[in-house]
């Protein structure tokens, strides 16, 4: 009788260490070893900032402001008028990106922000539809602008105009267009 209670014993303690090794695990490694949560491929901004408070203008000389784009998604990229190479690819990598959303597309605003008063050549505002181009009013380059943000680089700005994420500057179009999707599908606002 005694060989069966021991072995009654040792299976039910057999059974409760099963049942609690995986308890034991997940708070090992919760305590020990955390995982980097990190899963975009833009760089988060912390703190996050606020759009620049600078006067714009469209290139007819309107003016136009932030707030225009307000409860919207912005795509942002700075870039004289010349635009060189690898302002066309920004461009580009921008306009798929939106395309690419699907029926979110009207969430997303591609914006193109000027750094000089150089005028961009119309053949290439003609093949971004619905891209705007704004550039500061005064004539200098305004220090806000370079220093909120750097040449090259593709920017999102969430709804309520906060400048949120940095892209690299050889952004790769397919991790971005995660990015921006992971991005429309939590937010509510926008």
């Amino acid at each position: 009788m005694s060989a069966e209670r021991s072995k009654s014993q040792w299976m039910m303690w057999l059974v409760l260490a099963v049942c609690a090794a995986p308890v034991i695990a997940s708070y090992a490694l919760y305590f020990w070893v955390r995982p980097d949560g990190r899963t975009n491929y833009g760089e988060l901004l912390e703190p996050q900032r606020d759009l620049p408070a600078i006067q714009l203008k469209t290139l007819e000389g309107a003016p136009a402001e932030w707030t225009q784009w307000r409860g919207r998604w912005i795509l942002l990229t700075t870039a004289p008028g010349e635009c060189p190479a690898d302002c066309v690819q920004q461009l580009y990598v921008m306009r798929q990106v939106r395309l690419t959303t699907g029926k979110d597309q009207d969430r997303i605003e591609r914006v193109w922000l000027l750094t000089n008063d150089q005028a961009p050549d119309p053949a290439l505002i003609g093949q971004h539809s619905g891209l705007q181009v704004v550039r500061p009013q005064s004539a200098s380059v305004d220090p806000r602008l370079t220093d909120s943000f750097s040449p090259g680089h593709i920017f999102v700005v969430d709804p309520l105009g906060h400048v949120m994420m940095r892209f690299p500057l050889e952004v790769d179009p397919n991790r971005m267009k995660k990015d921006i999707a992971r991005l429309l599908r939590a937010s509510r606002v926008g």
